[in-house]
C-alpha cells in the first residue's frame, strides 16, 4: 500500500500526511486553527504553509482567537513585516476579523459543536481508490463556506471549505489504497467529543 499521491517526496508532508491529515478533530481552537490555514494555502501550495506553520503560530499567539480578536491596525503591520509568515494584508485582516466571528460561533453553540454539526458528529467515510476521484468541493463544504460567509467569516471558500473538512478529519478522504485509510475509518467510529 503507498500513501495518498499528493504526499509527494517530502518527509514534512509525509509526517502531516500520516500523523495529521485526516484525523477527527474536536478542539474549536485546534479547528479554527486548521480552517485559518486553508484559507492562507489559498493560491499557494500546502506545503509551503507546513513549512511556515511553525511561524505562524508564533506570530499569531499559537492561534488563540480569543488573542486575535483583540488585534487592529498596529498588529496587522506588524504581521505584514514578518517573513516566516504569509504576508497578504486580505488574509491577515481575515484572520482578525474570522477570531472575532469565532467568538460568536462558539459563545452560542461551540465552533466545534458547528461543525461536526455538518456531518452528524461522524465522519464521512469514503472509498475513493484513485485522487481523481476525490472532488475539490462537495455540498455539505458548499453550505458550511455559505453559512461562515453569512457569518461573517473570510478566506473560506468551498474548496478551502473541504480541504479543511479533510484535514480535520469531518472526511476521510485518505485512499482505501493508503495506508492510513482503515486507521482513520476506525478513528471515526468513536464517539465524537462535542
Amino acid at each position: 500500500m503507498e500513501r495518498c499521491g499528493w504526499a509527494g517526496d517530502d518527509p514534512l508532508y509525509h509526517a502531516y500526511h500520516d500523523d495529521e491529515w485526516g484525523v477527527p478533530e474536536f478542539d474549536s481552537r485546534a479547528l479554527w486553527e486548521k480552517l485559518i490555514l486553508e484559507g492562507y494555502q489559498a493560491g499557494l501550495s500546502w506545503i509551503t504553509i507546513l513549512r511556515k506553520r511553525d511561524s505562524f503560530r508564533e506570530a499569531f499567539q499559537g492561534f488563540d482567537p480569543n488573542v486575535i480578536a483583540t488585534w487592529g491596525a498596529a498588529e496587522v503591520e506588524e504581521l505584514l513585516q514578518n517573513p516566516g509568515i504569509v504576508r497578504h494584508r486580505g488574509k491577515v485582516e481575515a484572520t482578525i476579523t474570522n477570531a472575532r466571528v469565532w467568538q460568536g460561533i462558539e459563545a452560542k453553540e461551540g465552533f466545534a459543536r458547528y461543525l461536526w454539526s455538518y456531518v452528524d458528529y461522524s465522519p464521512i467515510q469514503t472509498d475513493w481508490s484513485a485522487l481523481s476521484q476525490v472532488p475539490a468541493q462537495t455540498e455539505i463544504s458548499q453550505a458550511i463556506s455559505k453559512d461562515l460567509k453569512k457569518k461573517g467569516f473570510k478566506f473560506c471558500g468551498p474548496t478551502i471549505t473541504y480541504a479543511f473538512m479533510q484535514a480535520a478529519g469531518l472526511v476521510n478522504d485518505h485512499l482505501t489504497t493508503c495506508p492510513c485509510h482503515k486507521p482513520v475509518a476506525e478513528m471515526g467510529q468513536k464517539s465524537a467529543s462535542v
